[in-house]
């Protein structure tokens, strides 16, 4: 194995079977690409003397998959979609200080409980994330997304009336 090329190409079942087993189906071909780097690595590491490089080689692609689906799993977890119209016309800002109201907006506004609109001012103004909303109110990283949607829904009903 001195070439890596026949490495790869060797390889390769094994890093499409690992993305399988992980059951990866978003971004394919990132997380094949992030295999072929961690054979990369585990052949320019590998010592012979300490064993076999198959499995070496498996773990190395494993878990430099696993340390990029936890990474994702966090960013998602502290990020929120901006598919509503309502928060992309909370967050027009006409100066720094000064948020624009519609009148739709202010009506929606006074629907919300004074919970609900510190929630708001927590994660789009202030720009805390999903889990740092949650230990502010001592309760977990679900329940404060259900909050969320339950908000969000609120906002929608009254803003399409």
């Amino acid at each position: 194995m001195n070439n890596f090329e026949e490495v790869l190409n060797q390889y390769e079942p094994m890093i499409s079977a690992s993305i399988r087993t992980l059951n990866i189906y978003r971004d394919q071909e990132s997380f094949r690409q992030l295999g072929r780097v961690a054979l990369w690595q585990a052949w320019t590491r590998f010592d012979r003397e300490k064993g076999h490089f198959t499995p070496f080689a498996y773990r190395s692609i494993r878990g430099a998959m696993l340390d990029e689906l936890k990474r994702v799993t966090a960013i998602d977890l502290n990020t929120i979609q901006m598919d509503n119209e309502v928060f992309e016309e909370l967050l027009t800002v006409a100066d720094p200080v000064e948020i624009k109201w519609s009148e739709a907006l202010d009506e929606a506004f006074e629907q919300l409980t004074a919970a609900e609109r510190e929630l708001i001012q927590w994660i789009f103004v202030e720009g805390l994330s999903l889990s740092e909303c949650a230990k502010r109110v001592a309760i977990s990283l679900p329940g404060i997304k259900k909050r969320r949607q339950k908000m969000i829904a609120k906002l929608r009903e009254v803003m399409v009336k």
